[in-house]
């Protein structure tokens, strides 16, 4: 457990750094630029807003579509100021979300699919504040965020029975820099409670498989094409409790694009890779109202400034992430064997053993029989069945 925090707080004071350096490295290089095509900070009217008008508190509806370990989801949320300074803002930010079950036929945690429908939250507790000239706004904020998780079937035809629903946990940690062009966030969600980082505990989801909460940290960027339309671009590294079998532990990389429909609505789409989730695409739309000022001249300043707006935007990366895994397997006349453990959940097996208990030896071929034998001489024989979907295969064993 000490490693993960460890390696919790090395890259967030890392990626702190990093964040730290932006204004001095982008910002220089655009200084000049800023002034002649645009004009200052002063000539156009944004050092006379006042954050007490211009931060608000404001509400709305947000909604997602299944990700890597994501569920579907909709829900509501609000981002509540409590206090506004001359230069700053202390805020929380509270999102309930009502989670649905995956599409038919894939499973967005791995081969069990997501049943519906269960309320997940997320609360954060921030402080943003401003530069000098107000060209860069700076961040960070943390939290907790909880997901109750019904499941169901699985998206490959294995049989399982007694379905159970876990209940995750985390706490997160998140660091934010944005100008009116850039921007770039570092944050990291570490699981705790029952499934915590370093208990070395899984959830039974059912009589085949189990799953636990990813830890994750990654790195965000964000670069404005126009007004309008946003491009990021990160990277995330995300582990798990089945250390042995390496389930889900490694590096993804992500990207999306932004549109602002409106001031209040915003929709996009995303896309991930990981070798375990592989490619994934995923869509989200966020409708916000309030917040803002009744003043005309006020209001249109911060209809030009999104530097200003991002003060009371609400906060990303807040999704609890699941993996599940193939842990056991049924003998010929459909009974379960003893329980195993897989080195490679994603490809679905590796350590059977026979009705005894004992141990197989390895050999698997993926395309023919398998003929196996425990430590004691008792035959195994590997009897695939139906058809290899993605990296999981459904086939049963026999002990013989």
């Amino acid at each position: 457990m000490k490693k993960i925090f460890s390696f919790s707080f090395a890259f967030l004071g890392t990626s702190s750094l990093a964040l730290a350096s932006i204004p001095f490295g982008i910002g220089s290089a655009k200084a000049q630029e800023a002034k002649t095509t645009e004009g200052t900070a002063a000539d156009l009217g944004v050092m006379e807003v006042n954050l007490k008008d211009a931060v608000k508190f404001n509400w709305g509806f947000q909604g997602a579509l299944q990700g890597a370990g994501t569920p579907n989801q909709a829900g509501i949320g609000g981002f509540i100021p409590l206090h506004v300074g001359n230069n700053s803002v202390t805020y929380v930010d509270v999102l309930v979300n009502a989670n649905f079950s995956d599409y038919n036929g894939l499973s967005s945690i791995g081969t069990t699919k997501v049943a519906g429908t269960t309320i997940s939250t997320s609360t954060r507790l921030g402080y943003r504040w401003l530069n000098k000239n107000r060209s860069w706004m700076f961040g960070v904020n943390a939290g907790y965020d909880s997901r109750p998780m019904n499941t169901g079937g699985t998206d490959n035809g294995i049989p399982i029975t007694d379905s159970q629903a876990p209940f995750f946990q985390q706490v997160a940690l998140n660091l934010e820099a944005k100008s009116d062009r850039f921007s770039a966030s570092a944050y990291g969600l570490v699981p705790v409670g029952k499934y915590g980082a370093g208990t070395g505990n899984v959830a039974v989801l059912n009589d085949s498989f189990i799953a636990d909460n990813l830890s994750t940290y990654g790195v965000d960027f964000g670069y404005k094409i126009i007004p309008n339309l946003k491009l990021a671009l990160g990277t995330y590294y995300q582990l798990d409790e089945k250390e042995a079998m390496e389930s889900a532990t490694g590096v993804g990389v992500k990207t999306g694009l932004t549109y602002d429909i409106s001031n209040e609505l915003q929709a996009g789409v995303g896309y991930s890779y990981d070798e375990n989730f592989q490619s994934k695409i995923t869509g989200n739309l966020k409708w916000r109202f309030g917040g803002g000022s009744k003043n005309k001249k006020t209001e249109s300043l911060l209809a030009a400034n999104p530097v200003i707006q991002a003060l009371s935007a609400t906060p990303e990366n807040r999704d609890v992430r699941v993996a599940n895994c193939w842990v056991r397997n049924r003998n010929w006349d459909g009974s379960l064997q003893a329980s195993f453990w897989s080195w490679n959940c994603r490809d679905g097996w590796s350590d059977f053993r026979d009705s005894y208990g004992n141990r197989g030896i390895w050999g698997m071929d993926r395309s023919f029989i398998d003929r196996q034998r425990s430590a004691t001489g008792n035959l195994i024989e590997q009897a695939r069945r139906g058809q290899c979907v993605g990296r999981e295969t459904a086939f049963e064993c026999r002990g013989l």
